[in-house]
């Protein structure tokens, strides 16, 4: 795990933090990120249904989490209530997710997959493998190995980034 270092300087100065790795470093990784993200994100199965990029990290984010109520979701997704209120009332009508009353709280609802969703749902996430599968292929055997032996920090890098948005 990279950790920050504390550089005491000399004088009246207060200790100040280094990053774990250079502002390049960090840099690259984040575009990386972005371009595989970006490039995974919408799939032929997402296309046919006409989901957009919100709508499809929603109805993945139900899906994976089970029934959930919209503020959670929300909050989860980083989305507001009024685009979450009108992607999931898209979905809805599609007949992807259902909502409903809480009923101990009104003014709440909870949404959930529908069978239809959530086959949406596989066939994105296997045609999204599938993309994967195929760049690694072009790939050398040592990239391959690199990025397998990378994929533990990864995980540990996307929790620890988890709830903090820039």
């Amino acid at each position: 795990m990279l950790a920050s270092r504390q550089v005491f300087l000399k004088g009246p100065q207060l200790p100040t933090l280094t990053p774990p790795v250079d502002v390049d470093t960090a840099a690259r990784l984040r575009t990386a990120i972005g371009r595989l993200s970006r490039r995974l994100r919408t799939t032929a199965a997402a296309r046919d249904a006409r989901l957009t990029p919100t709508s499809i990290s929603l109805l993945l984010g139900v899906v994976r989490s089970g029934p959930v109520r919209l503020s959670e979701l929300a909050d989860s997704e980083g989305v507001n209530p009024t685009m979450l209120s009108r992607s999931v009332g898209g979905m809805v009508e599609q007949g992807l997710l259902t909502r409903a009353s809480d009923e101990g709280d009104r003014r709440a609802a909870w949404v959930q997959a529908t069978p239809a969703g959530r086959r949406l749902a596989e066939r994105m996430r296997r045609e999204r493998t599938e993309a994967v599968n195929a760049a690694l292929e072009e790939l050398s055997e040592s990239h391959q190995r690199w990025i397998e032996q990378a994929l533990p920090a990864l995980e540990a890098l996307a929790e620890a980034l988890r709830g903090k948005r820039p």
